[in-house]
């Protein structure tokens, strides 16, 4: 296990060097997508049309933040939501998008770990339960695209030092699963 600095946007070989377990500091540009605005941009990808903002080597945090509160980036909290409510969508966006990677909480299904496999994308673990801490490390954030979504619309986050951990890396090693299998021996 090792403690990694990571920078966006994510190059194919970052990612392929991470392994599960590794604790990572990211900073740079982070996008925030939930179910509604997995539909949508799904929807689009069915259409044929392009997306609203450029997901090629980047990260989708799955967050519905806070509003921000007066002189702040965002609300008292930005916590992961779970990520199962976005794994219809995922192996779509994976395919067309060329994103690098997803941060959430919560198990993902066969599906979407085939998706990561096949396309080289991670997905990062974020605490459950702190959201407040995480929010410390965003920067700036701003809407950009789905503002009738509310706090479900695709934010930009600029972060610094966002702290996570690999629990599913782009070879399909799954931590949800390795983790607990290790305490059953």
């Amino acid at each position: 296990m090792s403690k990694l600095l990571l920078t966006t946007p994510l190059s194919g070989l970052i990612v392929s060097s991470l392994h599960t377990e590794d604790q990572v500091q990211l900073s740079g540009m982070v996008y925030t997508a939930r179910d509604a605005a997995h539909k949508r941009f799904v929807a689009l990808i069915d259409k044929g049309d392009k997306l609203p903002v450029d997901l090629s080597g980047q990260v989708l945090y799955y967050c519905g933040p806070t509003p921000a509160k007066p002189g702040r980036p965002s609300g008292g909290s930005a916590g992961p939501t779970t990520s199962a409510r976005m794994d219809a969508y995922t192996p779509k966006l994976l395919e067309a998008t060329g994103l690098r990677a997803m941060i959430g909480k919560g198990e993902r299904s066969s599906s979407v770990v085939d998706a990561m496999i096949k396309y080289g994308c991670v997905y990062f673990a974020a605490t459950g339960g702190a959201g407040a801490f995480i929010a410390k490390s965003i920067r700036s954030s701003t809407v950009v695209c789905f503002e009738d979504l509310g706090p479900e619309a695709v934010f930009r986050f600029e972060v610094r030092n966002m702290p996570l951990i690999v629990a599913i890396d782009s070879k399909g090693n799954d931590l949800y699963k390795e983790g607990p299998a290790g305490y059953r021996k």
